[in-house]
């Protein structure tokens, strides 16, 4: 069951006109949010995030936050499974075609719901590969758009050459991954680039920032030299349906000894009870030592 415009209907009996400003323009953005124990994952973070892009495209929101909630709580009860991750895109609308905003249409609102399906543990344990390559995306990475063909193109050459993710590389330095954030550790100090117009905010991103500073490891929120990539100990990437993984390989070369990192291995654990503990209590806790 999906939601699509003050509807839940099966999957296969929705439609969207061709007009759609999303199919036409890719006009629209969309947020990912996962839910575990069949409750929203920082839910309040994933809205606050959907306000930001809605504001970078000027598009007025079609919902309040409580209108929100209660629409992602219908859509995950309308669907079975416990861990799900939910999909919500907004278009500006259905309108003749023109590149200027249309005026007095509704937007488009889709909800739907597919099973969450968290690394396997054997990715965990090995690590998995990565590529890089140079990131050529617009200069407005941080609205999380619809319109996401140089990702898309992007992450086939990581499909393409047997890789988990294709990091990206701008003027010399790393902004993230294809469909992810990196963290890099150099020095045994956990690196990360920091937000602005050329990445996503990501919301994994902050859980993992958090749990470094609560749990004093040692960190820094700065500009990353493709140097600093390509000689760290360790590489993470974080998503919202990836978690948290170990980089082991970049270009084919072996990443530290080839092995997921104790840093890692101390991040994860921390992420899963942080997850654990959201879901039992509701609010946050993040000082897990």
């Amino acid at each position: 069951m999906i939601y699509l415009n003050g509807k839940f209907v099966p999957i296969e009996q929705a439609y969207v006109p061709v007009l759609d400003r999303g199919f036409i323009f890719g006009d629209g953005v969309y947020e990912v949010i996962p839910v575990y124990s069949r409750k929203p994952f920082r839910l309040a973070e994933h809205l606050h995030r959907l306000q930001h892009s809605l504001n970078g495209i000027r598009l007025k929101n079609p919902y309040t936050d409580e209108q929100w909630h209660t629409l992602v709580e219908q859509i995950i009860a309308c669907n079975e499974g416990d861990d799900q991750y939910l999909y919500l895109h907004i278009t500006r609308g259905v309108a003749k075609r023109d590149h200027a905003f249309p005026a007095g249409i509704s937007s488009t609102v889709f909800i739907m719901s597919n099973p969450l399906l968290t690394p396997p543990q054997e990715l965990l344990l090995t690590g998995v590969p990565a590529i890089t390559a140079q990131d050529n995306r617009w200069g407005r990475c941080d609205i999380k758009a619809i319109s996401l063909l140089p990702n898309v193109l992007l992450r086939q050459l990581a499909v393409d050459s047997g890789a988990m993710e294709t990091i990206l590389l701008r003027d010399g330095f790393l902004t993230e991954g294809a469909a992810s954030n990196i963290f890099i550790v150099k020095n045994n100090v956990l690196l990360t680039p920091p937000k602005s117009h050329l990445m996503l905010p990501g919301i994994t991103y902050d859980v993992v920032l958090e749990l470094a500073q609560t749990n004093a490891i040692p960190h820094e929120v700065r500009v990353v030299s493709e140097e600093e990539l390509r000689t760290a100990e360790e590489v993470l990437l974080t998503s919202s349906t990836k978690e948290v993984m170990p980089i082991v390989s970049l270009d084919g070369k072996t990443i530290g000894d080839g092995k997921p990192g104790a840093m890692f291995k101390q991040l994860n654990q921390l992420y899963q009870q942080y997850k654990a503990a959201t879901m039992r209590g509701g609010d946050a806790v993040v000082s897990l030592k």
